[in-house]
């Protein structure tokens, strides 16, 4: 029943539609965003190791404290968090679920064992041609950090931000966030997979051209698997076991150098 006050009420306003996904333009400045926030989270726990070791912050010390197999697991845990929350900043203020933005949802066991088979014959096909032209089939630095790592008792730690943080914090960027939005732009998903696949690339900066190139092709290998079953969740399982082949290979690879 209206009275004469309700009456002179204006309507209300209706809800804004939520934008529910960031474009081209909007998902590559959050994108450097979420970048800059895992740097200051991995680069903040190497900071504060140099501070608490003393001495100065001169560029040598930094990186001699970086390639130590604690600081680098410590610095890789460290950058999830960061990463999960400048991603939840994003996609809560384009109106959307973070996990129903970055395709969290379980696969089945056929696209799991599909996925599971296609990168087993991808990586061995790499280390088949790593042979074949005379090059080690695992990065030296990780024999090092290995060895660091046994030394400090602390294998553990490298096998979980190895297996465990930096599968989640990559896919969560790379095959979640980035190619969720440039999916849906002018790139399609084509496009989305082979940009999306070159930022990964580049995040490894610590390998050479010939690991750049594996690295490249597991990322459009996760790519796909993305654009064909929707699932990021996928791509981080597979992701996981990969690093924990390559950790066992180094492993064994070290114990007979």
């Amino acid at each position: 029943m209206s009275t004469p006050e309700t009456d002179t009420l204006p309507p209300p306003r209706p809800p804004k539609a939520p934008r529910g996904v960031w474009k081209f333009l909007g998902t590559s400045l959050w994108g450097l965003f979420i970048f800059v926030a895992m740097f200051t989270g991995q680069l903040a726990v190497v900071g504060y190791l140099v501070w608490r070791d003393g001495g100065g912050f001169d560029i040598a010390r930094i990186t001699a404290m970086a390639s130590n197999g604690i600081t680098l697991s410590m610095s890789v845990i460290m950058g999830l968090p960061a990463v999960m929350l400048a991603i939840w900043i994003a996609t809560r203020l384009a109106g959307a679920r973070f996990g129903d933005y970055l395709g969290l949802r379980w696969p089945t066991w056929r696209e799991f064992f599909l996925g599971l088979l296609a990168l087993i014959a991808l990586v061995c096909a790499w280390d088949l041609l790593a042979t074949a032209i005379g090059r080690e089939v695992t990065a030296s630095f990780m024999v090092e950090v290995l060895k660091s790592a046994e030394a400090d008792n602390a294998l553990w730690l490298l096998l979980l931000s190895f297996c465990v943080a930096a599968p989640l914090t990559e896919e969560f960027f790379a095959r979640g966030f980035l190619y969720r939005g440039w999916s849906e732009s002018f790139l399609r998903p084509v496009g989305a997979i082979v940009l999306s696949s070159l930022v990964w690339t580049a995040m490894h900066l610590q390998y050479d051209w010939f690991f750049f190139g594996e690295i490249m092709s597991i990322g459009l290998l996760f790519g796909y698997l993305r654009y064909r079953t929707g699932s990021t969740w996928l791509t981080i399982i597979l992701h996981g076991l990969n690093n924990l082949a390559a950790t066992v290979q180094t492993m064994w690879l070290a114990s007979h150098s």
